[in-house]
């Protein structure tokens, strides 16, 4: 028997909003488990070859500009996340929703794992918060004035310092630890 890391990963774009399906996720194994039902929001999820769903990630349309699309929820079932799995279905999302015409994507992440995942699949941090302390990210690269100037890695670094200050389990302060100084990921690097 194989183990659940070796089992090949497939992706699959399952709809667009509003009319996006209902997905019934395990709470205990996936967070914002509840999110997953409504039906307004695009899915994409992420199977095993047996037909197990080990990821997925809900969207939709931002409210005020049409040529952007709003990642919402990102899940990874808790026994396969670190496999980059969930930075590989956002970039099926990315790249099926600039396909479809949008121009940019978005996400706010709330914690420094999501935050590396994410620039792996190409997203920048744009040097904005949301109202709950989320860090805003955008695809392609954010080319706001204000932050315009950062090189690569100052724009990486101010992310990052933004969860410096929070309250953080141990091992959220040793990975931002090992980052600091350092350059972003590369993209596509798991």
């Amino acid at each position: 028997m194989r183990s659940p890391r070796s089992e090949a990963v497939e992706y699959d774009l399952l709809g667009w909003p509003p009319d996006g399906p209902t997905l019934r996720l395990d709470h205990e194994r996936f967070s914002y488990a509840g999110k997953f039902v409504m039906t307004n929001t695009g899915k994409a999820v992420a199977r095993t070859d047996n037909g197990r769903l080990v990821a997925a990630v809900a969207f939709n349309e931002d409210r005020t500009d049409a040529d952007t699309l709003w990642l919402r929820y990102v899940t990874v079932d808790r026994d396969r996340r670190g496999e980059g799995i969930g930075p590989a279905l956002c970039r099926l999302v990315r790249d099926r929703a600039l396909e479809r015409g949008y121009e940019r994507l978005r996400i706010a992440v709330n914690n420094p794992f999501a935050y590396e995942a994410l620039y792996r699949t190409g997203f920048a941090y744009t040097g904005e918060t949301t109202g709950i302390a989320e860090l805003i990210l955008e695809y392609p690269m954010p080319d706001d004035p204000d932050t315009a100037t950062w090189t690569d890695r100052e724009r990486y670094q101010a992310g990052l310092e933004e969860y410096r200050d929070r309250d953080l389990s141990d091992a959220e302060e040793r990975f931002l630890e090992s980052r600091t100084g350092s350059d972003p990921p590369e993209i596509g690097c798991e």
